[in-house]
């Protein structure tokens, strides 16, 4: 898998030598060079980049503030020539900061480290798309999301329906939940009730039915769900 990454900086020289390093690992695509910040940072802005070389000391705009202004922030490795301005990049949660002039063997374990540190965030991602989290009973429950029947509100509680018909109670509301899952494959059909898309095996007068044979009904606030449903 390719890790997609741009370099910023004021020095041609710099990025020349950025390019060079860089194409030593297939891992990395090289997307894109800017030697000045306004035109990187609009370019960051509409683009879907995994890593960022970034010169700290610029003229139009710091490598610190560009990062500020960013919305969604990839990996940040941060370059300079001043060792006094890395404190700055740490502040921000950046992996890693080089210093000019920058040897290619301290690059290889920065580049290293970005490569760990992606995969880590896929799989952490990746996770948290098949599992939930909630608590109960004084403890943190883990939740294949695949063993989901439906979410019921119970008032103040809510009741996750397994398989085999096990279930965990906890306190929390439905549009709390509904946040914690991937919004694709969960959708509301009820003031009370939260159903998988992939359960579903058919809708008929306003009711839902479940693999398994459990009707639920749909309210007319949810009633877009038949429609987006039979898109499937």
């Amino acid at each position: 898998m390719e890790i997609r990454c741009v370099a910023i900086d004021d020095e041609p020289l710099a990025l020349e030598l950025m390019k060079e390093y860089v194409s030593k690992f297939p891992v990395l695509k090289l997307i894109q060079t800017f030697d000045d910040a306004i035109s990187g940072v609009e370019f960051l802005r509409n683009a879907v980049i995994d890593l960022l070389f970034l010169d700290i000391n610029m003229p139009d705009i710091t490598g610190i503030d560009l990062v500020r202004s960013l919305e969604k922030k990839p990996i940040i490795i941060f370059t300079t020539a001043h060792k006094k301005f890395a404190m700055d990049g740490f502040d921000l949660d950046a992996l890693d900061y080089l210093l000019k002039p920058i040897p290619f063997e301290r690059f290889a374990r920065t580049v290293n480290k970005a490569v760990e540190y992606f995969h880590y965030k896929r799989t952490a991602l990746e996770d948290t798309q098949r599992s939930l989290f909630v608590r109960s009973e004084y403890r943190l429950v883990k939740i294949d999301l695949s063993t989901i029947e439906y979410i019921e509100s119970l008032e103040d509680y809510i009741k996750i329906h397994l398989a085999h018909g096990k279930f965990v109670l906890t306190l929390m509301t439905l549009k709390a939940i509904l946040e914690k899952l991937p919004s694709e494959k969960f959708k509301r059909i009820h003031r009370s009730y939260i159903v998988p898309v992939a359960r579903v095996s058919s809708v008929l007068n306003r009711k839902v039915q479940l693999n398994g044979s459990m009707e639920l009904p749909i309210s007319d606030s949810y009633a877009d769900f038949v429609e987006n449903w039979m898109k499937q």
